[in-house]
């Protein structure tokens, strides 16, 4: 194994460094990196893909203290909105970063992701969601 394969090898092993806060209708995973990049959205995907296994219905991804996300970052966000599609609830908060807000206006993913400034008003939206689809359903049950 020459010097640069270790390199490589020691950076593809990399952990990524964050925290989740499991409540009944909502987990809060928050990515504590300055950057989402190639080294970390294999992790982040293959957490969410844990979280849904888990049986996680919502899950709010916190951005605020990320500074930087690449094209590899953007593919794990949209990872976990089509995981989440048709079965819960992916929002996006905690967007603190100028560079981050412009890449997803750049990207147009505000069109398709939920997007929410704070976390608080991420778990109002859950909670508000959870109310109108029990009103739905209960509404369709009377027909």
């Amino acid at each position: 194994m020459t010097e640069k394969d270790k390199f490589v090898a020691l950076k593809s092993t990399r952990t990524m460094k964050f925290k989740t806060d499991k409540q009944d209708k909502y987990t809060i995973l928050a990515l504590e990196e300055e950057n989402l990049n190639s080294l970390i959205a294999p992790n982040l995907k293959s957490e969410f893909v844990f979280l849904r296994n888990e049986g996680v219905r919502n899950l709010i991804l916190d951005l605020s203290q990320v500074d930087y996300v690449d094209s590899s970052g953007l593919s794990a966000i949209l990872t976990a909105n089509r995981i989440w599609k048709g079965y819960g609830t992916f929002i996006l908060t905690g967007i603190n970063s100028p560079s981050v807000e412009k890449l997803i206006k750049i990207s147009r993913l505000e069109t398709i992701l939920t997007i929410i400034p704070t976390v608080e008003e991420a778990t109002d939206y859950v909670f508000m969601n959870e109310i109108e689809e029990e009103l739905q359903s209960e509404g369709g049950d009377e027909d």
